[in-house]
């Protein structure tokens, strides 16, 4: 199983990030970055263009995966935490998780 990265924009505006584990399909664009097989739909592609995903340690011994917006200064982005995931089947079938929001 590759790792799933996905983006949507829900009604009100808002970027909602997701990853997990799933299988690769025909039409997922494939990476394999530094030994780890990534995958995104057509659909995430234009979303996560720029976006940076990063682990880090957010307050101390709290660590979590963040997406940044890389087309902005370090102290500009967003840090989403990633939460949920991806389910068998894909984010475009509603699998994504909801993540919250701290800056």
């Amino acid at each position: 199983m590759a790792l799933r990265i996905a983006a949507r924009v829900d009604a009100d505006g808002s970027m909602q990030y997701g990853m997990g584990f799933d299988d690769p399909k025909e039409e997922d664009m494939k990476l394999d970055l530094d030994g780890v097989a990534v995958i995104i739909a057509d659909e995430s592609q234009q979303l996560l263009m720029d976006t940076v995903l990063d682990y880090v340690e957010l307050q101390p011994g709290e660590f979590n995966f963040i997406f940044m917006d890389g087309s902005q200064s370090p102290c500009a982005s967003e840090q989403v935490p990633a939460s949920g995931g991806c389910a068998s089947g894909g984010c475009s079938k509603g699998g994504c998780g909801n993540t919250g929001r701290t800056h």
